[in-house]
């Protein structure tokens, strides 16, 4: 299936190293704009929300193609779901329009 605009997205990224969790909103030759946190923030993010403390917010990002490993449609597998139904679980809101 294809990767399109909206979809959230998993970014593996290079130098330095980093995850990214967020909603893709382009990608193109020269690198990917996306709407999201570091995927090491997202248990606290989640907790922070749920539990309406202060949280960082969403940032919009890009990235340019020669730091991207790789990217990849959050999807659910058979026994865990996505970070996106994740969140919605965790906190009552959708992660693309959060």
């Amino acid at each position: 299936m294809k990767i399109e605009t909206g979809d959230s997205v998993i970014l593996i990224l290079h130098n330095p190293r980093e995850k990214v969790i967020g909603i893709l909103h382009e990608i193109n030759a020269s690198g990917i704009f996306v709407r999201g946190i570091d995927l090491n923030y997202f248990d606290e993010w989640t907790r922070a929300i749920k539990n309406g403390e202060p949280f960082l917010q969403m940032q919009d990002y890009f990235f340019p193609m020669w730091r991207v490993e790789r990217m990849s449609k959050d999807e659910a597998t058979a026994e865990i779901p996505s970070m996106a139904e994740q969140f919605r679980q965790r906190t009552g809101f959708d992660l693309v329009e959060f």
